[in-house]
Order: C-alpha cells, then structure tokens, then sequence
C-alpha cells in the first residue's frame, strides 16, 4: 500500500481534495522540479488559448485543415487522419485558433494529455475545441515540447486529469506546470534533436507517399474522381443477384473503379491471400500478459501499428480473439474507420488484436505492396461498397470473397516495397530521435540517469 500525509496548509485551497492528486509519485516529482530554478509554464507563454466550441461548422475537402486529438500521436507528433477542412471564411472568425509553426497544442478532450508542436506543415491549421493552443516565449518551443512529452510533463498532466464523467484537462491547470529554467545551449541541442526527429517523420510520409503514387500510377488511377452520382437506374436482376436492396451498394462510382482495374488484370482477393480466421482464446492462458492493439493505435498515414494496451488473458475483451504474425495486413472492417490499416512488424509478433480487423497474410504479393493497396482506393472503395448493418455498418466476413486486386509485376511490386520499408524506419528513426531528446532532458534534471544514444 502506497500513501502520503499531505498537511492542510499543502492542499491547493478546496481545488483538490482527491487522494489520487497527492500520491507518492506525483509529490516527489513536483519536489523534483521545485529543487531546482523553475517557473510555471504561464511564464514562458504568450497566449494559451481554447475556442469553446465548434458546432454547426460546415466540413470541406478542402479549404483550412482543422487538428484535432486524434491527430497528435502518443509520441507528440503531429500526423493529420481526419482531413477535415473548414472554409477560410469561418477560419477567419476564429483568429486565435490558427496555428504558426513553433506553437503547442494539448489534447484536453477525448484524447487527453497529448501535446504537439505546430511545424511548417501545419502551420495556417486550425484547431477543433478539444484541443488548446499555447504560444511560448523565451524558451526554445522545441525543448519545451520534448519536456512536456518527457515523464516530468507526462506526470504533471496526469496529476491534472479531473475525475469526471469524461476526463478533461482546464487552461489553468496547464498554467501551473513547473518548466525548469534550463540554459539557452542545452534547449539548443534538445531543439536540434527534436527538429531532426520531426524532419524524420516527414521523410516517413513522403516516402510511402511516393509508394502510393507509383501503385496508382500503374493502375492508371491517379486521377481518377470519386463522386457519387445524384441518381441512377439499377436492374432488378442486380438487385437480386447482390440481396441488397440499399442504393449506396449501387452507386455508379464502384463499378467505374472495378471497370478501371479489371483493365489492368485482376485475381479475387482470396486467392492472393490468406484471411487468417478468428481461432485464438486468449483466456486460455489467464495469466499472461498480451499487448492488444485497437484502432486507436493504428497511424493510417503510413500504415503501421504505433502503440498497445496490457492486458491479461483473464481481463482480456471478448473481441480480442486474433494473434498477429509478422508481415500480418490488419484491415478495419468498421465503416468509419476503414482506413485504419497496419503492416505488423517483426517487433510487434504475437501481438493480440480485435476480431473487429480483418488479418490478410500474403501468398502471391508482397506485404508491403498488399498494405499499400489495402489502403489505396483501389481496396478501401471496394470494402466501402461491402458494407452493410444498421446499429454497427461494417464489412461482413463473407463479402471478402468480392474483392478484386490488382496483380503487378514482380519489379514495381520491389519498388513500392523498398519505399515502404524506407517509411517505416524514416519513422523508427524518428521515435528514437524523440527518446533520445526526452532522456536528455531527463538528465539535465537529473544528472544521475545514465546516458542514452540513438543506434
């Protein structure tokens, strides 16, 4: 049993009187920071500020590009996933929420306690209401990014999290972070390396980027238009040959793209590969610990599997029924969330994961080629035509079989398969860059750690 004793006069007036606020770990690591020259963050801020709400705001698919939670990954880097836009009309009526580069942003809703730095790709973004802007001053935002991703911020913010019905992070509580007055040359270098690590996750998306655009070129589909068409005339006959008799299923747009690839050479998708059936129980061993993966942890700009979850065998979900294997595709069959598509790597083997993904291993194409059609519309327009329910739209296991892919030749398969590979390890590069900044920052704090480097 852990506890503390925390004198009357050391509660913050009648703010918080829960224990959670005062345990052990918390209280040593704010006697930490206050052993040392510190301030609070509102002293190293030019505005902190949060719009309260962005209802009834129209969405585009172009126009000013709108950030929100789930675009802040748990490392602190910004990737975009929504692709939400908003005019530049309504984005000038709330000036204070349009981002510059060198700017933070906390995830204080939803996805709580994430913090983002704003670089030259996202600046002139805007935020949504769940997430705060801050603007520093006197002090490399950079280093003050990786401080706050560091422990000794990652600490503070969960010290903060009210206990509510859903958690939630205030203005005010950001405020009152203790930052260390740390030399201008050391936050130099810890900018360096953070600068570094973001280039490297730009390299990341650029490369599979490039992957992307190679395998649509090849099948002639870089310019091909996705719009649904106002109305059409379906046969009966098709009507009952699908057993659908929803009007979306028939939408003109699927059998344009399916005229499109079948031009190229197709094969049914079971036939190129194996879809991995649902057979694991992973009470069947109670006691050991698995890392399971859900969709919040799969970052779709690349198509990688970035985070995990532990839980038991005993307290595992009753979805979490699939086992990964390395060179594993797992594929969201949620309407919604179909992009949400991942390449296992050989670290992540053995991983535990939804019955919600579908889990394709390859037989006749490479599985870097397989994530980046999976992801492309040649693949997500067909899942999008399969789905079907009412409570919960998703694609059944059966429509599967419907599925056509492209084969391509052995020597662009190799190309889009080396720029893939260079994107995932743009980006391991990158999570290395970060820790190697955050311990550096660690040790300034305290000299006693011992030292990192990146290999």
């Amino acid at each position: 049993m852990q506890y503390s004793i925390i004198q009357k006069s050391q509660l913050e007036g009648a703010l918080r009187l829960d224990a959670e606020y005062y345990q052990p770990e918390y209280l040593s690591l704010i006697s930490k920071l206050k052993s040392q020259k510190s301030k609070f963050l509102k002293d190293f801020l030019k505005l902190l500020y949060r719009y309260p709400t962005f209802y009834n705001l129209q969405y585009y698919k172009e126009g000013v590009l709108v950030l929100k939670g789930e675009d802040i990954t748990d490392d602190g880097f910004i990737e975009n996933q929504s692709k939400d836009f908003i005019s530049i009309e309504d984005a000038k009526r709330f000036t204070k929420t349009i981002l510059n580069e060198g700017d933070l942003i906390f995830s204080v809703r939803g996805f709580v306690g994430k913090v983002g730095i704003v670089d030259s790709k996202y600046k002139g973004s805007i935020i949504s209401a769940n997430l705060i802007r801050a603007v520093p001053k006197d002090i490399s935002p950079y280093f003050l990014w990786v401080f706050l991703n560091s422990k000794y911020g990652i600490k503070q913010m969960e010290r903060v999290k009210m206990l509510t019905a859903q958690e939630t992070i205030i203005a005010d509580d950001i405020k009152n972070f203790l930052i260390p007055e740390i030399p201008r040359n050391d936050q130099l270098r810890i900018e360096d390396l953070a600068k570094q690590a973001i280039k490297e996750i730009r390299n990341s998306e650029s490369f599979y980027s490039q992957a992307e655009d190679l395998l649509l070129e090849e099948l002639g589909l870089k310019d091909f238009k996705v719009e649904d068409d106002l109305f059409y005339v379906v046969n009966l006959s098709k009507i009952k040959s699908a057993r659908r008799t929803d009007a979306e299923y028939f939408q003109p747009k699927y059998e344009r793209l399916i005229e499109r690839i079948k031009k190229y050479g197709t094969e049914p998708l079971l036939k190129v590969v194996e879809n991995v059936p649902v057979r694991f129980n992973p009470k069947s061993q109670p006691t050991k610990v698995f890392r399971y993966v859900e969709l919040s942890n799969i970052t779709s700009s690349i198509g990688i599997i970035d985070g995990f979850s532990e839980v038991s065998g005993e307290e595992a979900p009753s979805r979490a029924k699939r086992i990964l294997k390395a060179n594993d595709v797992i594929i969201s069959s949620v309407e919604g969330s179909l992009e949400k598509v991942a390449l296992v790597d050989k670290d992540q083997e053995g991983y535990l994961a939804s019955n919600g993904f579908f889990q394709f291993r390859s037989k006749n194409i490479l599985p870097e080629v397989l994530l980046v059609l999976a992801k492309s519309i040649t693949f997500q327009m067909q899942l999008e035509k399969q789905c079907a329910g009412t409570i919960l739209t998703a694609v059944p296991k059966e429509a599967i079989q419907n599925i056509l892919i492209p084969i391509l030749p052995k020597p662009t398969q190799q190309k889009i398969a080396d720029l893939v590979r260079q994107s995932h390890e743009a980006r391991k590069r990158a999570k290395q860059l970060l820790e190697e900044a955050k311990r550096q920052v660690e040790k300034l704090i305290n000299p006693s750690l011992p030292n990192f480097e990146v290999r």
